[in-house]
């Protein structure tokens, strides 16, 4: 049984940290664009970052700023432009939000990190930006945490946010996170955007390792379309209010609070595994006997993200073939004559061996999956069951390695989407 429960409030849902969403006049659709994560005190920040060569300019503001100080008190987010392929004035642009958020904030622009998403290729809208700073500024609330959620998503359909917490010392401690994603995911050493919020006391190094830990048991283990973002950035921050004594090395206390951090992770990776741009079902791949875990994960996230896998679910047809072959491209070594493969509750293959199974009933099983994943509620908003997804399963018969990866299905919408992004 997990050693933590599920509370409301998300990034605001650990002691000292507030949270607001805006509409600031970013999007042309006068959806909420502006987003602003604060700590009320100075937090140890860490980040995972896309290692796409064409970045935004956020990206290498935070990295740079991380680098210099693993401190921050403050993430602002804007949605509508990416700034990314903006030459030397997109750096400028994101350089003057943060002097003017230090300034709204009376903090220094170096205890501030930056997120943006949209359009690859248009700077922010700077006179929109300059007015709605102040005004992001004046919403911050400790109750702020879903219009946050909900002012940092595109072409999102629902906002992705969570909070989970434990006990150390005999004080409660907490985890929240937000995170945005639907296309052009794909991660490499990040998500697309996701934001985490601790209210331990935890060492610079120790917190960094375990968010990239963290980070490859869940989003880096997700894939919806198979391309790398320019923006990919997951920050995370510890502010230490909980008054717990400081985690300074593994052991008990940071194992706990690390399993936590993988917990809230996994749960926004599934989420937006689940939200991929036209997608009717979120899919878990499970592979076992590979050598190692790293393999298995790298097989799992093979199978998950195959164009031909994931349009076979779609048409709701068992064709397992697929998921063998994907397996067999990983580049992990195994003897086929060992694999296995379950649909579901369905054996499709044995030692290598193709088996007799029901096409029908398995179709149905994709189909039940599907149409329980596609329900909404009584507003229309999609409800995203992540503890029911369409299971593969498969077994490499070659060592004691295990791992997950998620995805969705690949639909007509998908194209349509993305042939229509920017008209």
């Amino acid at each position: 049984m997990a050693d933590w429960q599920r509370v409301e409030g998300s990034v605001t849902a650990p002691r000292g940290f507030q949270a607001a969403g805006i509409t600031a006049g970013l999007k042309p659709s006068g959806s909420p664009d502006l987003a602003l994560i604060y700590s009320e005190s100075e937090a140890i920040a860490a980040g995972v970052f896309t290692t796409s060569a064409v970045r935004a300019a956020c990206v290498d503001y935070c990295r740079q700023r991380l680098q210099a100080k693993a401190s921050a008190r403050a993430i602002l987010c804007n949605a509508g432009q990416a700034n990314a392929a903006t030459g030397e004035q997109g750096w400028q642009d994101a350089m003057e939000t943060a002097t003017l958020l230090g300034e709204a904030l009376k903090i220094s622009p170096d205890e501030i990190l930056l997120a943006s998403t949209g359009v690859i290729g248009q700077r922010m809208k700077m006179e929109a930006f300059r007015a709605g700073i102040p005004q992001v500024v004046a919403a911050l609330d400790s109750e702020g945490g879903d219009r946050c959620a909900g002012a940092i998503i595109t072409t999102d359909l629902v906002p992705k946010a969570i909070a989970l917490e434990t006990h150390i010392e005999g004080r409660p401690v907490r985890i929240g996170g937000i995170a945005k994603g639907s296309g052009m995911i794909h991660p490499n050493m990040a998500t697309m955007l996701g934001f985490v919020t601790c209210d331990a006391a935890v060492s610079t190094t120790l917190w960094q390792e375990m968010l990239q830990r963290a980070t490859d048991q869940s989003f880096n283990q997700i894939t919806v379309d198979g391309d790398t973002s320019t923006n990919d950035s997951l920050i995370a921050l510890a502010n230490g209010q909980s008054r717990t004594t400081a985690i300074t090395e593994p052991g008990p206390e940071a194992t706990k609070l690390e399993a936590m951090l993988v917990e809230v992770c996994q749960y926004l990776a599934k989420a937006i595994a689940r939200d991929g741009e036209g997608a009717t079902c979120l899919i878990e791949v499970r592979v076992t006997g590979a050598p190692s875990d790293a393999a298995a994960r790298k097989v799992a996230k093979t199978i998950v993200g195959s164009s031909l896998v994931k349009s076979a679910i779609f048409g709701r047809d068992p064709n397992w073939g697929r998921i063998a072959a994907a397996a067999g491209r990983a580049d992990v070594p195994f003897d086929q004559n060992r694999l296995r493969i379950h649909l579901g509750e369905f054996k499709m293959m044995e030692a290598g061996q193709p088996l007799p199974f029901d096409r029908v009933a398995a179709s149905d099983y994709i189909k039940a999956i599907a149409a329980q994943s596609s329900s909404t509620s009584p507003t229309g908003q999609l409800i995203q069951d992540l503890d029911h997804p369409l299971e593969i399963t498969v077994d490499l018969g070659n060592g004691s390695g295990s791992g997950l990866a998620w995805g969705c299905d690949l639909s007509y919408d998908y194209v349509k989407i993305n042939a229509e992004y920017t008209t």
